[in-house]
């Protein structure tokens, strides 16, 4: 535990702060997994869906977070298939970076952002064939390992990471499984073999990874912690221990995230549903909330 208590810590105490206030809008995926298109890109199923969301979010002036695992980096070798096979959902994140309401965390599929010579490298422009030269993509980003929303009015903080600092595996050992992903369950995800080693697809380190979160935020005052990287949706009630999760982009034909808006704090997901002629729309769904966020009481 001391190691995950530690890097948890670590993360909070060097996050990049963003004051909001009851004006303010958020919304917060992670885990998209963003593939190269081909049998063994998740995201792909999806990628309609999410498109839509996103795009509704973008014409609502919200601010997009992003808490890790947004682009699938163990499983391919170069950012630049990503953009290729999902190049309409790039330049959409494009348009909220150019607004000042993008903002990146990441995690251990795409950990290599850590590195801000490796960002600079393969994030900040590409070659458009169209014009046959290099074009802006993301310019100056920065990526984090932990954001803290910070409230104007009531000083309450809410600490957003990507999850894996409580998987230690996952933490320590990313090169290793990795290279494991690449080499071996690759090919087996394609013939639907799940691989063991993420808490996604594995009951028993899912619990330990949640277990210990949930002991770091008893240890910090409950303090209110939005993580991804178990794509398991968790929405706490007021009086519970402030343990939230995103859920991922990847569960089978919907999305989930959170919504922060008008001071208070929403679970959603966004899924085809059919018409009564039998046109297919893509739609939202509220799964839990709005809850007030002063609802959620620090202890002392």
């Amino acid at each position: 535990m001391f190691s995950s208590r530690k890097r948890l810590n670590n993360a909070y105490k060097n996050a990049k702060i963003i004051d909001f206030d009851d004006d303010s809008k958020f919304i917060l995926f992670s885990d998209c997994h963003r593939g190269d298109n081909s049998f063994a890109d998740d995201f792909a199923n999806n990628r309609n869906i999410y498109f839509h969301a996103l795009k509704h979010y973008y014409a609502e002036g919200f601010q997009y977070c992003e808490l890790g695992d947004g682009d699938e980096l163990w499983e391919n070798l170069s950012f630049e298939s990503l953009l290729n096979a999902h190049k309409n959902v790039y330049m959409l994140m494009k348009l909220f970076h150019k607004d000042g309401k993008l903002h990146m965390i990441w995690g251990n599929h795409d950990m290599v952002y850590r590195d801000p010579n490796y960002v600079k490298k393969h994030l900040s422009s590409y070659f458009d064939p169209k014009t046959g030269k290099d074009e802006e993509l993301f310019g100056d980003i920065t990526y984090h390992e932990g954001i803290v929303l910070k409230h104007c009015m009531t000083g309450k903080e809410l600490f957003l990471t990507h999850g894996h600092q409580a998987d230690w595996w996952n933490f320590l050992f990313w090169k290793w499984s990795r290279f494991m992903v690449r080499i071996l369950w690759k090919p087996l995800n394609v013939m639907g073999i799940a691989d063991p080693t993420s808490p996604a697809k594995n009951y028993k380190e899912l619990i330990k990874v949640e277990r210990r979160t949930k002991k770091w935020i008893i240890e910090n005052n409950n303090l209110l912690t939005i993580t991804g990287h178990t794509h398991r949706p968790r929405f706490p009630e007021p009086g519970d221990i402030a343990f939230f999760n995103d859920g991922s982009c990847v569960h089978p034909r919907s999305i989930t995230g959170i919504e922060i808006e008008n001071g208070s704090i929403s679970l959603i997901k966004w899924q085809i549903a059919t018409k009564d002629d039998g046109t297919l729309q893509i739609v939202r769904v509220l799964l839990e909330g709005p809850k007030r966020l002063i609802d959620y009481k620090t202890s002392s």
